[in-house]
C-alpha cells in the first residue's frame, strides 16, 4: 500500500505537477525584478534529497536543458535561495528528487525571466567598489539613485520594478517585517515583487494643504507596533516684522498672502504616525515650537530665503525611552521631543540671538541622519559645510548631557576621505547606521557619495562608490546620492521568503 500511495504522489506532483502548481515558485512566466531567487516546490515524504537545476534559456525539451545548466542547488528542503547571472535574460529550472532508495525523479520544467531596467544596466550605472569586503561580503545596500539593491561586490541584485520611478527614491529601507518601505512622492511599503502593500493617504490632514497635500521628504520607518512614521511638511506664510535693532517672523493665517504684502514662504517639517490602515496616531510640527522661539532671529548666510527654513531631515525614534530626535540641517541643531507629548525636551546646537547672524558654532553643521548606539552614544553625519571651509564631513558620536549643568562630550570621530580626482564638495546627504559588530556603514552623500564600513578602530572594511557613465563624455562619474543603507543576508532572505506571502495575506 505505501508503495502505491508514493508511486501516486509522484504521478500527481512531478509527471503532472501542474495540482501542485501553486506550491512552486517563481511560479511559470513570471517575469522578475531580481536575480536572488527563492526557489520552493511540493514536498514528498519520502525524498532525502532536492536538487534544483537551472539552465540559461527558455527550453522546453529536455535534452536542450540539459545541455545549458548553469546553476546546480542542493537542498534537504523544498526550497533554495538561488542567484541567477543576469538580468534581462530567460531561464529554464526543473527539481530532482532523490528518495531514500536513490531513485530518481525530475520535474517538468519550469520558467522565468529576469527583466532589464536602466537602472540595473552596469554599462550605465554601476556601484564600483574600491576596497573589498571581507567580515560583510554578505551583505547587501541600497542605493536611493533609482531604487536598486546591490551585494557587496557591486553586482545589482533587485530593483523597485516601478516603470514610474524616473529618479530618485528616498530612505529605502528592508523593515524586520520582510518588506520594503521607501518614499517617492508618497511614502511605500511593497514587497519583493514590488507589489505595493502600504501608502500613506498624504490627504493634506496633518499640513492643512489639499493641493500640495504632505509633502513627504527625507525619511520612512516603521515602528516596532507596526505603524509607519513619516517626515511630512507644513507650508506657511511667514513675514519679517523690524524690532528696534532686529527682526523677527510673525506666522499669517492666510496662505494666499503675496509676496508683495512682505510674505514669504516658509517651510516647517511635521512628523507622522501612520497605523497599518493609513489612520494618523500621532503627528507633530515643528512650526509650533520654533515660532516665537530664537527660530525668530535665524539668519542664513547662504541664502536669506533659508531663514524660511529650519530644514527638518533626519528622525530616531527611541521607542524604548520613548524619544524622538529631530535633526535641522539649516539651523545645525536636534531637538529631542518627548512621545507622545510632543514637549521639547533639549536644543543641541546653536541658539540664535538678536542681531547676531547663525553660522552653525559648535558640534553640528548642516548635518544628516541621527541615529543611538547599543552603548547609548549620539551619532550623525556632519557635513562640515556650513562655515564655507574646505573642512571634510566627518561621523561623529556624542554623549548627551547627563545633567542640567552638563553639557555634550564628543566620545568618537571619524573623517571622511575622498579619493584622488574626485569632486570634494558636500552639505547635501549623508547617513551613518551602527552595525551589529558595532562598525559604521556610512553614505558621503552630495556630489561624492561614497558607501563605506569603519570600525571603532577607524579601519575601513568596505568602501564602494556609486557612478554613472556619461556617453558624451565617454567617462564615469560619481552620482550624487542622498541616502544609502545596509542589510544583512538573513534580512534578506526574510524578504525573499516573505514576497508571495505578504502579497496575499493583506
Amino acid at each position: 500500500m505505501y508503495k502505491i500511495e508514493v508511486a501516486l504522489i509522484y504521478l500527481l506532483c512531478i509527471i503532472v505537477p501542474r495540482c501542485a502548481l501553486s506550491q512552486v515558485m517563481p511560479k511559470d512566466g513570471s517575469k522578475l525584478n531580481y536575480r536572488i531567487i527563492g526557489f520552493s516546490f511540493p514536498a514528498i515524504g519520502n525524498v532525502s534529497n532536492y536538487k534544483i537545476e537551472i539552465a540559461a534559456g527558455n527550453y522546453n525539451s529536455r535534452d536542450s536543458f540539459n545541455d545549458k545548466i548553469i546553476v546546480v542547488l542542493y537542498s534537504n528542503t523544498n526550497r533554495v535561495i538561488g542567484e541567477v547571472p543576469s538580468f534581462g535574460s530567460h531561464y529554464t529550472w526543473r527539481v530532482v528528487y532523490t528518495d531514500k532508495s536513490k531513485r530518481i525523479k525530475n520535474s517538468v520544467l519550469f520558467h522565468f525571466s529576469t527583466q532589464m531596467n536602466p537602472r540595473v544596466d552596469t554599462s550605465k550605472l554601476r556601484l564600483k567598489v574600491l576596497h573589498p569586503a571581507e567580515q560583510h561580503k554578505d551583505d547587501y545596500v541600497s542605493v536611493d539613485a533609482g531604487g536598486v539593491l546591490y551585494d557587496m561586490s557591486g553586482r545589482p541584485v533587485w530593483y523597485i520594478p516601478d516603470t514610474n520611478i524616473s529618479g530618485y527614491v528616498a530612505d529605502m529601507q528592508i523593515t524586520p517585517w520582510g518588506t520594503i518601505t521607501f518614499i517617492y512622492k508618497d511614502a511605500y511599503e511593497i514587497n519583493y515583487n514590488g507589489a505595493i502593500l502600504w501608502k500613506a493617504p498624504n490627504n493634506g490632514l496633518i499640513s492643512g494643504d489639499t493641493v500640495r497635500k504632505e509633502m513627504y521628504h527625507h525619511e520612512l520607518t516603521r515602528l516596532s507596533n507596526g505603524h509607519y512614521m513619516v517626515l511630512g511638511m507644513q507650508v506657511v506664510m511667514c513675514k519679517l516684522v523690524s524690532s528696534k535693532d532686529t527682526t523677527y517672523l510673525v506666522l499669517s493665517d492666510n496662505k494666499n498672502e503675496l509676496p508683495e504684502s512682505g510674505y514669504n514662504t516658509g517651510r516647517f517639517g511635521t512628523i507622522i504616525e501612520y497605523d497599518e490602515k493609513g489612520n494618523v496616531v500621532w503627528s507633530w510640527k515643528s512650526s509650533k515650537y520654533l515660532l516665537g522661539t530664537d527660530f525668530d532671529y535665524y539668519e542664513s548666510r547662504v541664502d536669506s530665503n533659508k531663514r524660511f527654513d529650519p530644514h527638518d531631515n533626519a528622525f530616531f525614534f527611541d521607542e524604548k525611552n520613548k524619544i524622538i530626535y529631530l535633526g535641522f540641517r539649516n539651523l545645525n541643531r536636534i531637538m529631542k521631543i518627548a512621545y507622545p507629548g510632543g514637549n521639547v525636551l533639549n536644543i543641541y546646537g546653536e541658539i540664535f540671538k538678536p542681531g547676531v547672524r547663525g553660522i552653525g558654532k559648535g558640534l553640528f553643521c548642516n548635518q544628516h541622519n541621527i541615529g543611538r548606539t547599543r552603548d547609548g552614544y549620539l551619532y550623525y553625519f556632519n557635513n562640515n559645510s556650513c562655515q564655507f571651509t574646505d573642512s571634510m564631513p566627518a561621523v561623529v558620536m556624542l554623549q548627551e548631557p547627563v545633567s542640567p549643568n552638563d553639557t555634550f562630550k564628543k566620545v568618537w570621530e571619524y573623517t571622511c576621505t575622498v579619493e584622488e580626482g574626485y569632486p570634494k564638495k558636500f552639505g547635501n546627504g549623508g547617513n551613518v547606521t551602527e552595525l551589529p559588530d558595532r562598525s559604521l556603514f556610512v553614505n558621503m552623500g552630495s556630489e561624492y557619495s561614497k558607501l563605506f564600513i569603519v570600525n571603532r578602530n577607524k579601519k575601513v572594511l568596505w568602501s564602494a562608490l556609486p557612478e554613472r557613465f556619461i556617453e558624451t563624455e565617454e567617462r564615469w562619474t560619481p552620482i550624487k546620492e542622498y541616502r544609502a543603507n545596509i542589510f544583512s543576508r538573513k534580512d534578506f532572505e526574510q524578504l525573499i521568503w516573505n514576497a508571495e506571502k505578504s502579497a496575499t495575506s493583506r
